[in-house]
């Protein structure tokens, strides 16, 4: 009887553990990261960035981590002592290794991109480029993270990654909808320009109305599922400190002495320049006959005279160039007319956040702001400002109307589109630049993964046969005793 009883309660276990419901099991996606440096012409920053494997129409839903700024100057100063360069990028990559996990870095992409300073080295030295480009290599190897390359980027790729960047923070691309639990294209997506003021160069990136796009600055990209095309144009050369470079160059060519008035330095203030120094960069053509042989130094006597800065400004422009066309900003550079709202940053920010400039101000009290900060004396300047750093202090009357003149009169805003530039350095947590888009743009090409499935039995029909067996097995046990 009880040997009958035990096979009963048996069978009837089997025929309930068919009929529980056995059913795929979708697992959290996993988190990836990937890190990038930024290694401009002034200085260095690495970015790491966090986002899920399982992808949003192709693309990463991407955030920041962690910025870290590397100590010293541009990894293109480093051109007579290339290892430095790679030893100088060791303390931010320790600091990325403490924030992305030990069993996710070898799997993290790690890129170096280098933009207009070593752009510069190239064109000067290209050998010396190399072997810094080699130096950040071998250390970046050496750390247990995916090193995918270090390279110098196009000038029209760093305009259209900051592109990429804007307006994937601003939700231009894609928006998160909570009703939906879903990621939605904005329906009248606001697609921003960008606007990058650097040392050595400065960019401008939007879309174009209709197919103005014709020339070689056209770039297409797809992102979230949906394909654009924009133009880009990279001025090398034309970065901020690039440009007071050829400035003082202009200003001793045009003035030969052994001191100068400089019209954009606060009165009361001098700069000496030792003439080798124009000698050392592509931007202030050395070979220039012009410019006085030997390696003598040159005075530079600041007049702090806003009217005389701007007339100078404009020199380094070659305006006619454009002759009657209107699609033209200088030196020849076709442009399309100018289209929607545009965010300005790096160089752009940081002069006008100085000054108080924000955006919204007519552009009447921007210029009136301008030309009283050019009129203030070195003794005002140096007294008020005690924390600014004295050599950057003396420049911000040649940067603003650097940059008035470049975006009036070189790319073309006017009283009205002025109203169009907004000033930021930031979205939210994240840091406008070119590295997010870089590593968004990377994302897309990386095939997304299919969420890993297992095979799992529904909670509360499991519960019930488990509890099921166990009493079947307690009365058998009974009956036998019995």
């Amino acid at each position: 009887t009880a040997i009958v009883g035990a096979l009963v309660a048996l069978s009837i276990v089997a025929l309930v553990l068919s009929l529980v419901r056995v059913e795929d099991v979708t697992l959290p996606p996993t988190v990836k990261y990937g890190m990038v440096f930024d290694a401009g012409s002034s200085h260095t920053s690495l970015f790491v960035y966090e986002w899920d494997s399982d992808k949003e129409n192709d693309t990463g839903v991407v955030s920041q981590t962690l910025s870290c700024d590397v100590q010293g100057q541009g990894i293109s100063s480093y051109a007579n002592n290339p290892p430095e360069a790679g030893n100088s990028l060791r303390e931010c990559l320790d600091k990325a290794l403490q924030v992305v996990p030990a069993e996710k870095q070898r799997d993290a992409p790690a890129y170096l991109g280098a933009t207009a300073g070593m752009r510069l080295l190239r064109e000067q030295n290209s050998s010396a480029a190399e072997q810094v480009l080699a130096e950040v290599a071998k250390t970046m190897q050496e750390y247990p993270v995916a090193f995918k390359g270090a390279r110098i980027l196009t000038g029209e790729e760093e305009g259209a990654y900051g592109w990429i960047t804007i307006n994937y923070l601003l939700d231009s691309f894609t928006k998160y909808s909570p009703k939906a639990h879903a990621w939605l294209r904005p329906e009248a997506a606001n697609i921003f320009g960008a606007l990058d003021l650097g040392g050595a160069s400065t960019q401008i990136t939007f879309v174009p109305e209709g197919s103005a796009v014709s020339q070689n600055e056209a770039s297409e990209f797809t992102l979230y599922g949906y394909s654009y095309s924009i133009y880009t144009h990279s001025y090398l050369c034309y970065g901020q400190n690039e440009m007071l470079k050829r400035l003082a160059k202009e200003l001793i060519v045009s003035s030969p002495s052994t001191r100068v008035h400089h019209p954009c330095y606060p009165k009361g203030y001098n700069e000496t320049v030792s003439l080798s120094s124009f000698r050392a960069s592509p931007c202030t053509d050395g070979s220039d006959p012009r410019l006085p042989l030997g390696d003598s130094s040159v005075t530079l006597e600041g007049r702090g005279n806003a009217s005389g800065c701007l007339a100078a400004l404009r020199k380094l422009f070659n305006f006619s160039a454009c002759g009657q066309s209107q699609d033209c900003t200088f030196d020849g550079v076709y442009q399309p007319p100018l289209r929607g709202q545009f965010i300005a940053f790096s160089a752009f920010y940081y002069n006008f956040k100085f000054l108080n400039l924000t955006e919204g101000q007519p552009l009447a009290v921007v210029r009136e702001a301008i030309e009283g900060f050019c009129t203030r004396s070195w003794e005002d300047l140096s007294s008020s400002y005690p924390k600014e750093n004295p050599k950057r202090l003396p420049k911000y009357c040649a940067n603003a109307n650097y940059i008035l003149t470049l975006l009036l009169d070189a790319y073309k805003f006017n009283e009205t589109s002025w109203n169009n530039i907004f000033f930021q350095m930031k979205a939210g947590s994240t840091d406008v630049g070119w590295t997010l888009g870089y590593m968004l743009n990377l994302t897309n090409m990386v095939p997304a993964e299919a969420p890993a499935r297992l095979k799992g039995h529904r909670t509360s029909l499991w519960a019930a046969a488990v509890t099921f067996i166990i009493l079947t097995l307690v009365l058998g046990l009974a009956a036998l005793l019995l």
